[in-house]
Formats: structure tokens, sequence, C-alpha cells
């Protein structure tokens, strides 16, 4: 509003036919401070009152902390590359899943909710509901549409096409918040679509994949509801809780949660890959041994659909928000979220409800490829900050 009122125009002084205002009385500096706060107004003409005082800078510890933050790629990559070589490195944490995969995409999300207040949710659905019905309708839309044209355009076999379609077919992952924060996009909005997305996931995860792979996977709809509130819902209440109880504190820590976050996600997609790495060497070891390169035959055409499907989500998922009139913190939110999938929901969906292990091999190259490719695109749009007028939250589509 201020910014606002700042660039109208000023009337002329023969078009008003007030009389200008007084200027104050000169006070000591003395007989000034024993003015109470609320009286202590700036004066017409007074020197320094066009312009506010400027913020304090921030510590340097804070740009360190995000510039560490801004590595998520190659966390990723080098996690990936230990994962390959030595699978065992992992072992630790793989050995106590499924619960170390539930606490860290817990504590991931509790990082989230202490940078995030209540009434940025409460704001969000009131002023942006068309941002968040349009991209939750882009991620079962885009992602599923592109996985089955995808696994058809490359003549992919019947268990790797199903295995790209499940993974398609996933909602969106909890890296994505991550990858939201460190790109400057709208995280309130990309918290509410993976809830919703997740949520949705019950239903609408075997129904496409029935529909677009033809095989059904059975879903515990119980058991997912409760272990969306338990990783993604309550760590989120929690943490804002936290900061409306404990100002100070999360004051404290919230420069560390991104790292931190970054860090958690790093650690789960490369324990995942390497889970699944172990499972799938031998079918790894006999394509390379029979084509003579490890990137030719069935291998190299899933790591090349899974890194279309991905681009897929992100280019036409941003394309799409800016053609529905989007801002672009909400645009980044959507191209991000649509992008990237929770992979590690499509591996335990594979692994539990498919004969074939090669149907696991989509989402568990996913878990490595989507976040070098999303965590990439968030580094570059760190450095690119959204103009003054697309930092506005409300749009023409929710007046």
């Amino acid at each position: 509003m201020a910014s606002l009122l700042l660039s109208l125009p000023l009337p002329s002084a023969r078009s008003v036919s007030r009389p200008a205002p007084r200027p104050c009385l000169p006070l000591r500096f003395s007989d000034r401070r024993r003015l109470p706060a609320a009286l202590r107004v700036q004066c017409l003409g007074e020197p320094g009152s066009a312009a506010p005082p400027a913020a304090p800078p921030a510590p340097r510890w804070h740009a360190a902390l995000a510039a560490a933050a801004g590595m998520y790629p190659a966390y990723v990559t080098a996690g990936a590359a230990v994962a390959v070589a030595r699978p065992e490195a992992f072992r630790w944490f793989v050995n106590m899943a499924p619960g170390s995969y539930t606490v860290t995409l817990g504590f991931i999300m509790l990082a989230m909710g202490l940078t995030l207040q209540l009434r940025d949710f409460s704001a969000l659905l009131r002023d942006r509901p068309f941002a968040i019905l349009f991209g939750c309708a882009a991620q079962y839309t885009i992602m599923p549409g592109f996985g089955a044209i995808i696994s058809r355009a490359l003549g992919l076999p019947p268990s790797l096409s199903a295995g790209l379609i499940l993974l398609g077919c996933c909602p969106g992952g909890t890296a994505s918040n991550v990858v939201t924060l460190v790109a400057k996009g709208d995280v309130p909005l990309s918290v509410v679509m993976t809830v919703c997305s997740t949520l949705g996931a019950v239903f609408l995860t075997p129904l496409l994949t029935k529909i677009l792979a033809g095989a059904y996977i059975p879903v515990d709809a119980v058991k997912l509801s409760l272990s969306t509130l338990q990783v993604v819902v309550a760590p989120i209440l929690l943490g804002s809780s936290i900061q409306t109880a404990f100002p100070s504190v999360v004051q404290f820590v919230t420069p560390f949660a991104p790292l931190m976050a970054v860090l958690a996600s790093s650690l789960l997609a490369c324990s995942v890959f390497s889970e699944n790495f172990v499972r799938l060497r031998s079918t790894i070891a006999d394509a390379s041994s029979v084509n003579g390169d490890f990137f030719s035959g069935d291998i190299g055409a899933v790591m090349l659909s899974v890194f279309l499907l991905h681009f897929a989500g992100f280019f036409v998922g941003y394309a799409a928000a800016a053609i529905g009139g989007l801002k672009e913190k909400q645009r980044r939110a959507i191209s991000i979220e649509v992008g990237m999938q929770n992979s590690s929901l499509g591996v335990v969906l594979a692994t539990a409800h498919f004969s074939s292990p090669l149907v696991a091999l989509p989402p568990a190259l996913s878990a490595v490829i989507m976040n070098i490719m999303g965590s990439s695109l968030g580094l570059v749009w760190q450095y690119i900050t959204p103009s003054c007028s697309e930092d506005e939250t409300t749009d023409m589509h929710n007046a």
C-alpha cells in the first residue's frame, strides 16, 4: 500500500484549497526523547523524513549457511557416487527403515514448519485457492500423462513402463519444499500442494496407474493417511507452534533450518538409491555385459525416460502456471512441485505390489536424477530474485 501511495502523482500547489501544514516546532534532542514512542513522528521538511531506517545487515554466517544449503546438487551427486561405489556406507540407515525414512521425512517437514506460520496457511487458503487447485490439477495430469507418453515413445518394456507410469502417478515429494525454499519460491503453496497431493494419492495413484499402466496397485488408505499426518501435517503444525511459543529460539534456529533439511533430504535420497542399487546390481551388470555399455539397452533407456519425465514436469509445470496468470513465486513452486515426485513411495509400492524388480528401477533412479535436476534448478533461481511486482501474493484470479 505504501508503494502504491508513493507512485501516485502529487497535486500541484494551485490545486490544493487547504492551507499548507505548519512545520513542527523544533525540539531539543533531550525533549524529543521524552515523547511517547507513538507520538514521535517526523515533521514535514525534517531531515531523513523521506526514507525509513535501513534494516541491519544480516550476519555473515547467515550467508554462509544459505550458500551451504544451495549446494544441494553437490551433496546428492556425492552421495549417489558413494552409493554406487560403496552401498554399505548407507546400510546403517537402510537397516533402520522404514522408521528411519519416516523420522527423516518428519524432520524435514519440521524444519520447514519452523520457517512458516499458521497464518501463512490461512491466508493462502483464503487468498489463493486458485493456485492450490491449479497446482494439484497439474500434479496429477502433467506427470502421469507424460509418463505414459514417454514410455510409449521410447518403447520401454512392460515392467519399466509400469514403473515410469507409477512414478508419474506418485504425489509431490517433500524434497520439493526444500528446493522451493532454496529457489525463493512460494513455500506455503509448495507445502500445501504436498499435503493435498499426498492425501489425494490414496485414491488417485492407484486409479491413474490402473488406467495408464493397466495394473491396479492396492493401497492401504488408512495407513497412507496416517503416514501423511505423521510425516507432513504433524511436523508442520509442531514447527509453527514452536515458532509461536518460542520466537527467540526459533529466530536463532531458523538460519540453520534450510541446511539441515537439505542434508536430511540428501541422506534420504541416497539411502533409497543405495538400497535399490544393491537389489538391482545384477540386472545392471547383465545389461552392461550383454550390450557392452552401461548406458545402452534398458538401463540407458530408463535413465533417459526418467530425465525426460522430470524435465517435462519442471518445464510444463512452469509454463502452465505462467499461462494461468500466476506470479513468479507461485510459478516456481508449482514447477518444482510438479517436477519432483515422491520417489520413495514409488519404490515402496513397486516392490510391494509387483513381482518384477524392474518396476522399482525408474523410481530408484529418480531418487538421484530428480534431486540433482530439481536442486540445480533451485540453485539457479536462488540468484534470480523476483521483481517487486512479482512478490505480491494475491493474483487477479483470486480477487
